[in-house]
């Protein structure tokens, strides 16, 4: 079943309904691990593998992962390895087969994010589909009504307009391929009025005008909007603001870098949430989860580019 042909206006409310959609899939997906002898990045590969949502391959140091497996009792025995030694050269090989279609989800074991992006963007033998890679997060939040999106909060420090309306585009197709169709778009801003002053406010009204006018398709969009309106009716109403986006977003869209990372901080440390996020913007989903990323974050990453693959 093409996740696309879910019924319009599906609500997604919980991570968990993730897996479901992952195991209507014809077929198993194939996670390719870069530089796999990472102890974090191989449990969490190995518990999805014996979900039966994934199958795996781990390229890297044959000996290292074996170890690892070993020391967490983890069965990689139907999991094919690729061995490399040089990290460099196991993230090349490891982005080759996802260009080469011998695996559908690109995942960053134990490597410097630079490098593996380094080889996402190489010209020949990499991913790059569009000018934009973006971060994407979907949020569990036991406050919202619904699975929030926020981007971007890890790649794009300062956003300028053309590179916004790449990032919206990113994570609404990415969004509708989970089932979430027309998603509503809230642009972040300080305020909901549009300040001359605030240079945020004038990208959020110019991207919603260019949505009214189809300029960007496939959602609702509305901004600015400061974050009590995206997400409480309540506070919307009272401020007079009247707008099918506001009180009921599917996705939040910071201004920057600095807002994002405390948004995303902020709902995981002090908001008791649960999250997955996936680069987007490539040939094919990458799992590029923060050190500081649960166990359960992770799992629920490697699900998310499964279900939407």
């Amino acid at each position: 079943m093409n996740h696309a042909e879910l019924a319009p206006g599906k609500v997604l409310t919980k991570l968990s309904e993730l897996e479901e959609l992952a195991k209507r899939a014809s077929k198993k997906k194939k996670l390719v691990l870069a530089v796999a002898q990472d102890e974090h990045s191989l449990g969490a590969v190995t518990t999805v593998v014996n979900k039966g949502i994934i199958e795996a391959i781990l390229v890297g140091s044959g000996p290292k992962i074996r170890a690892i497996a070993d020391k967490l009792n983890l069965d990689i025995s139907g999991m094919t390895i690729v061995e490399e030694e040089d990290d460099k050269q196991a993230v090349k090989l490891a982005v080759k087969m996802v260009h080469d279609h011998e695996g559908d989800i690109l995942m960053k074991g134990n490597v410097p994010t630079a490098i593996l992006l380094r080889a996402v963007l190489d010209k020949e033998c990499g991913l790059r589909k569009s000018d934009v890679l973006s971060h994407f997060t979907l949020f569990e939040l036991p406050t919202y009504h619904k699975l929030i999106g926020l981007t971007d909060a890890a790649m794009i420090i300062a956003p300028d307009l053309k590179t916004k309306v790449a990032i919206i585009n990113n994570a609404v197709d990415f969004m509708t391929r989970l089932g979430i169709i027309n998603p509503k778009v809230a642009i972040l801003g300080a305020v909901e009025m549009v300040n001359e002053s605030m240079p945020a406010t004038l990208d959020a009204a110019i991207i919603a005008k260019m949505n009214q006018r189809k300029q960007i398709k496939g959602c609702i969009i509305d901004g600015p909007l400061a974050y009590d309106n995206a997400v409480s009716k309540e506070s919307a109403l009272h401020k007079g603001i009247v707008s099918d986006v506001a009180g009921d977003a599917d996705l939040l869209v910071v201004p920057d870098i600095e807002a994002g990372n405390v948004l995303y901080k902020a709902f995981g440390f002090s908001c008791n949430a649960t999250l997955a996020a996936n680069v987007l913007g490539a040939a094919a989903p990458i799992v590029l989860t923060s050190r500081s990323d649960t166990e359960d974050a992770k799992q629920a990453s490697i699900i998310m580019a499964a279900a939407a693959n």
